[in-house]
């Protein structure tokens, strides 16, 4: 009985004892799995607002002088200060409808003077925006994440996935299993190897590189030909339609969300798309100055969801206008605009023919030939902000900068040759009008109060090019036509 006893006490003990080591491990099991979960949560990315908000850098440099009577703002966070206008304040009124602030430096207001019965109060006051700085960036992210700054899982960027070598490297072995799975696809896809191209191909078109798309450049460009006139706005409709705003405001704002683009390093197509869509909803459309700038924004977004790969979120386009407008109001204004364009975002804007056309009159000269592209581009980027420059099309627009950037770089050679006639389809005698409005555009960019697009083309990636002396005539000769 003793024994048996003993037996017992000593099978219990074991069980006890095997039972305190299970617990043991899955204690220590369970303890894993939560340091995991803590070390997963410690490198999650934070909400896009906290990111937006909380990055710092230095402010874009202010352009004006100090002023006195500004109040200091804390210098601690990047805020772009825009605030509305209460009902009671009296003076000067604010840019459309509302007053810039800025936070870690003084600027003294520009005033813009208004003209006619609907300018904004006495003056128009304006303050370049600064703006946080959000791109898409294709380096790899930080190891750790911070406070400050977001970061992915340590081990790589969402962007290394568009990665690819920039040459690849086939062995001798291969090339004959590679012509092999060529020719199947060949025959599969009914390619043929020499196939005469026949239609209206531009033969001059033809070029060894498949991203031009030479066998259907001529077909695309007949299509934006014809299409610009239908997504054109109109052409009064600051004198028909408006009543609360006029041609100076919208200056105001085309040269705001120039300083916005620049920022946030959107595509130039990005751009020139928003101020075809913020035209053509007003040309149908009254609006209130202080809402002009809600409109700004929501074209904007509309067109980076359209063109940028990585478009800013309907919160950023919130906090560039310091919170003014809600997220919900920048919401239904851009369905509003996308309701009335009847989703028809696709607009052949200045910068499509400017492409074609900057290719069409590139030499050898790899110099002159991006100091050409980025004048022309400037040119063209001016008359986004002339109301008066609405009368002429894209294409005329964009043969007309090209016209003028080639006389202001070799103003003893003739701008135009029979390879631009061909393909801008415009005689020298066609720009005459463009190229004159344009010109003094030029000459009168030095003296403007809205140095947006001056600022950005005085950078060295721009080549300087704002800085070139405008020629002060263009010689009447040069606008006569010439042959095929």
């Amino acid at each position: 009985m003793a024994t048996t006893a003993q037996t017992r006490r000593s099978s219990s003990a074991s069980n006890a004892a095997a039972k305190r080591q299970a617990a043991a491990a899955a204690e220590n099991r369970h303890g894993k799995v939560a340091a995991a979960a803590d070390q997963r949560l410690a490198h999650k990315r934070p909400a896009l607002t906290n990111i937006t908000n909380q990055r710092t850098g230095s402010l874009l440099s202010s352009r004006s002088t100090f002023s006195e009577s500004s109040s200091i703002a804390p210098c601690t966070s990047k805020n772009v200060g825009i605030k509305k206008s209460s009902s009671s304040s009296t003076g000067n009124a604010g840019f459309l409808g509302t007053s810039i602030v800025p936070t870690s430096t003084l600027v003294k207001p520009i005033t813009v003077p208004s003209k006619g019965p609907s300018a904004i109060g006495s003056d128009a006051i304006l303050q370049k925006a600064t703006l946080p700085p959000v791109t898409c960036s294709m380096d790899n992210s930080p190891a750790k994440s911070d406070g400050m700054t977001a970061s992915m899982d340590e081990s790589m960027s969402p962007c290394d996935s568009l990665r690819s070598p920039e040459v690849e490297y086939i062995d001798n072995n291969e090339t004959a299993g590679v012509h092999s799975i060529e020719k199947k696809a060949s025959s599969a896809l009914y390619i043929s190897e020499h196939q005469e191209t026949t239609g209206n191909i531009c033969k001059r078109d033809i070029i060894e590189d498949p991203q031009f798309c030479a066998t259907m450049a001529c077909d695309i460009y007949k299509h934006l030909r014809a299409s610009e006139v239908k997504k054109r706005p109109s052409t009064d409709f600051m004198e028909k339609v408006q009543k609360d705003i006029n041609a100076s405001m919208r200056a105001i704002l085309i040269d705001w969300l120039v300083e916005v683009a620049e920022e946030y390093r959107l595509v130039p197509d990005t751009l020139y798309l928003t101020v075809n869509y913020i035209d053509r909803y007003l040309s149908g459309n009254l609006m209130d100055r202080q809402r002009l700038q809600l409109l700004g924004v929501a074209c904007m977004m509309i067109a980076s969801k359209y063109e940028e790969i990585c478009a800013p979120q309907v919160e950023e386009f919130c906090y560039i206008t310091d919170n003014t407008y809600f997220k919900e109001e920048v919401l239904q204004m851009e369905s509003a605009v996308l309701n009335y364009l009847k989703f028809e975002m696709t607009a052949p804007t200045a910068k499509c023919f400017l492409r074609r056309f900057v290719r069409a009159t590139q030499g050898f000269n790899e110099a002159s030939s991006l100091q050409l592209e980025h004048l022309a581009s400037y040119l063209a980027e001016l008359s986004l902000l002339a109301y008066d420059m609405l009368c002429y099309s894209p294409s005329l627009v964009a043969a007309s900068a090209i016209f003028l950037a080639r006389y202001t770089l070799t103003p003893s050679k003739k701008p135009w040759n029979s390879t631009l006639r061909h393909y801008t389809l415009y005689q020298p005698s066609d720009l005459r009008d463009c190229v004159m409005a344009l010109h003094n555009l030029c000459c009168n960019s030095h003296h403007s109060s809205l140095p947006a697009i001056r600022e950005k083309y005085s950078q060295h990636k721009y080549k300087f090019v704002a800085k070139k002396i405008c020629p002060t005539s263009i010689p009447s000769e040069f606008f006569q036509d010439v042959s095929s």
